[in-house]
């Protein structure tokens, strides 16, 4: 149910493809972007408006396409310059967006405006990246520490300073508060643009600007887990309100904006991965910043009724001012058929999964799906001795990392030794029940993951285009129903939800109680004497008039 042609994106359905582990068209046994244009008949077939595709640019491949070396390349493992514009025409041609990845806070150590920058402290690019002198014992100039462990600083030998990387070592972070940097990212952008680009994800996109006088990050009251001990990873020991989602973004993200204006119908997506989200998505996506934002407030472990209320509740400002995007799994959190569903037999857990899409679908704001969730993918168990993610490398075994969820996509089964995935051995293992859920063992099954998926997202397709921007209101409830209520000028929609594991009642509002039912085929629900039975899995969507009583 995509808006018009400049706002296309406003409920749009956004399908993140991980290149790495789509399709190996060449045979070394990686993804490639030949192989996403073989595969987009089928990415159409799910109904989805858009792809969002990771990052695919030059890189060490130290974390796998997120330390970038050259912005305006494809990298070779990938392909080249012409397969990307064959894809962005063959995906044009079947209607679908490309929106792809822009990493704009840091580089690859091997970038060469990083070579020259940490070659001297007088070289034209000095000042590109964040350097810092140390405090007189040598240590750190503060107390800054990394998302993937460890502290951010790292010695140059050849400046005799520190320089900052937020992540890993080799990710070294730009300085944006140069002018010269801002203008060589945003004409990076223009080259993409300029290619016919619909998009970009922007990534960790509150990172962009660092507090230049460097004070320390004040400590955080700590979260024991079930064995009194305190987080594995040490990031969690501070509150990062100098090291990221400084006041400069905001400026800089309006610059982005004033650029995409330049070409009608694209889009900006940013991740904001911060201890207040809520606020900073809301920052971002008004006051002509980014189109829409998503965070990590579903990529967590907890999915119960009540999580999800005061999730909801907490984003009230950006539900209603800004605009959403929501997620329930990517590449870099484990599957959320995994996720959300420990300790629920394999039935419910299968139920579960069109349930959370339907969620996604009806709440104000777009759907961003990661490939496999609409396999009903599980997350892989990877032995240490396969593990490729430095991430879960550093962590080990308290955190196994990101590899789990992004093994290679199974095309086929029956007997093929690599999934229909490629032809060699793949950079990451399939797991044999992956291939029990491959494409092929669930095309020509209605009743399949697969096609349940396409099912709701028809279905999405079909609801009014005034459903896209009508306001929100979750409807509190005791038990283990989700309730919200989206209203139109001249229409309400109540959806319920049961993500328990029992039968669930509620009495409907008066204004519901007779209301017509637009529930998708997928889920049963019974009304009676204004009472709503909802089973385990089971979902509603009734439909009524404005101008009556609020639930």
């Amino acid at each position: 149910m995509a808006g018009n042609n400049t706002e296309w994106w406003r409920n749009s359905v956004i399908y993140q493809i991980y290149p790495r582990s789509f399709c190996d068209a060449n045979g070394d046994g990686i993804g490639d972007i030949p192989g996403i244009t073989q595969k987009l008949d089928y990415v159409k077939s799910l109904g989805v408006d858009a792809i969002w595709i990771s990052p695919f640019f030059q890189s060490p491949m130290v974390d796998f396409g997120y330390d970038v070396a050259n912005y305006r390349d494809v990298d070779p493992i990938f392909g080249s310059l012409e397969d990307f514009d064959q894809l962005i025409d063959a995906a044009h041609q079947r209607g679908l967006k490309i929106i792809i990845d822009q990493i704009l806070s840091h580089t690859s150590d091997q970038h060469p405006w990083f070579q020259e920058s940490c070659s001297s402290r007088d070289n034209p690019r000095a000042d590109w990246y964040v350097w810092a002198d140390p405090k007189p014992d040598g240590n750190p100039p503060n107390n800054w520490v990394s998302v993937f462990g460890g502290g951010s600083w790292h010695w140059c030998t050849r400046r005799r300073q520190y320089y900052l990387a937020n992540f890993l070592k080799e990710q070294p972070d730009l300085n944006v508060h140069n002018r010269a940097v801002q203008e060589q990212l945003l004409s990076d952008m223009r080259f993409w643009l300029d290619r016919g680009v619909d998009g970009f994800r922007l990534d960790a996109v509150n990172f962009i600007f660092h507090q230049q006088a460097l004070d320390d990050n004040p400590a955080r009251p700590l979260k024991l887990d079930e064995q009194g001990l305190p987080p594995v990873n040490h990031y969690d020991y501070q509150w990062h309100i100098n090291d990221k989602s400084q006041p400069e973004n905001r400026v800089f993200l309006q610059r982005i904006r004033q650029l995409m204006d330049q070409y009608p119908g694209t889009v900006t997506m940013g991740e904001v991965g911060d201890d207040n989200t809520h606020r900073i998505m809301a920052e971002y996506t008004t006051h002509n910043r980014l189109n829409m934002a998503y965070s990590f407030d579903l990529l967590t472990e907890d999915c119960s009724a009540q999580f999800l209320r005061d999730t909801l509740e907490k984003n009230r400002e950006v539900i209603e001012k800004g605009w959403p995007c929501w997620s329930v799994g990517n590449h870099d959190v484990p599957r959320s058929m995994s996720r959300w569903n420990r300790g629920l037999g394999s039935e419910l857990a299968q139920a579960r999964a069109p349930l959370f899409l339907l969620m996604q679908l009806t709440l104000r704001g777009s759907v961003c799906l990661y490939q496999g969730e609409e396999l009903g993918l599980p997350e892989a168990d990877i032995a240490f001795e396969d593990l490729v993610d430095p991430y879960g490398i550093n962590l080990w075994p308290e955190f196994k990392g990101r590899d789990g969820c992004r093994t290679p996509m199974p095309w086929v089964d029956g007997g093929d030794q690599y999934a229909g995935f490629s032809t060699r051995k793949p950079w990451l293992p399939i797991p044999d029940e992956h291939r029990l859920r491959a494409t092929s063992e669930q095309q020509d099954n209605q009743h399949a993951m697969l096609n349940q998926f396409r099912t709701l997202i028809q279905w999405h397709r079909q609801l009014p285009q005034a459903l896209a921007t009508a306001e929100q209101e979750v409807v509190p409830t005791d038990n283990d129903l989700l309730v919200f209520v989206r209203r139109t000028a001249h229409t309400a929609y109540l959806v319920a939800l049961n993500l328990g594991t029992t039968p669930e009642t509620f009495m409907l509002p008066v204004a519901f109680a007779s209301a017509e039912d637009i529930t998708p085929s997928l889920f049963s629900s019974a009304r009676r004497a204004g009472v709503l039975t909802l089973m385990p899995a089971g979902a509603c969507v009734l439909r009524g008039e404005t101008d009556t009583e609020s639930p």
